[in-house]
């Protein structure tokens, strides 16, 4: 594969034999991040554990402490007082039939995320197959079905991300912006790395950390000791 003359010279900062520690390896990916635009900096974490049993899932949502840097667009599917307090919580769009409609009959998607009130469930249910390839269908695994909606909008707002496992048993998640620093990343990259060894399945053998990687939006990818990601994780994968 061809890379572009930044990528290259981008990656004559890193040693790719070396597993570096994570506020080292922050700082690399920072260096790194020499696009026109604000680059995403972004965690890739494999597990050990095997995504194609049902005992063996990671998923979860967590509010990194600095957020995402990303403005967040919130839909919100409820009706009364709860979609009023949404509303006041600073939910872009909130409706209930006609949102549905919205999505169903004229394809808009203009949101980031969409959280529902338990009671809507019926109904959101029909967009199964228009939210749940996006990422987008409301869980309460996620936090994004609850009773109170209000939170849920203040939380996404705040910067709260979901993580889970692909096909190939990876977590990726965006820890926040190249502009945010080491230090700030570094904050945000704990915050996941905890809840991540918090979701441990109780069938997962092994090493749990297997590898894990941060990268710039259009940089090369650091190697993290997974050995020392924190001290939560460092005493789960010893």
């Amino acid at each position: 594969m061809k890379h572009g003359k930044k990528y290259v010279e981008g990656a004559k900062l890193i040693d790719k034999t070396n597993l570096y520690d994570p506020a080292e390896a922050l700082e690399l990916a920072c260096k790194t991040a020499t696009a026109k635009f604000d680059e995403t900096i972004e965690a890739h974490i494999r597990l050990g554990v095997d995504s194609r049993h049902a005992d063996q899932q990671v998923r979860g949502a967590v509010v990194l402490p600095n957020g995402t840097g990303k403005t967040v667009r919130v839909a919100v599917f409820a009706k009364g007082d709860e979609a009023k307090a949404a509303e006041a919580a600073g939910a872009e769009v909130v409706g209930a039939e006609d949102l549905v409609a919205k999505i169903q009959g004229e394809g808009w998607m203009e949101f980031d995320v969409a959280i529902a009130h338990p009671s809507m469930m019926g109904l959101v249910g029909r967009l199964g197959k228009v939210l749940g390839p996006r990422g987008l269908m409301p869980s309460p695994k996620a936090g994004t079905v609850t009773p109170n909606v209000a939170q849920a909008v203040t939380e996404a707002k705040a910067g709260k991300i979901e993580y889970r496992l692909d096909k190939t048993n990876i977590i990726h998640c965006p820890i926040g912006k190249a502009s945010f620093g080491a230090e700030k990343l570094m904050e945000n990259f704990t915050t996941l790395l905890d809840a991540v060894i918090k979701a441990k399945p109780a069938a997962a053998k092994g090493q749990y950390i297997r590898s894990c990687v941060v990268t710039a939006t259009m940089g090369p990818g650091v190697k993290i000791n997974p050995n020392k990601v924190g001290s939560a994780a460092a005493a789960e994968v010893k």
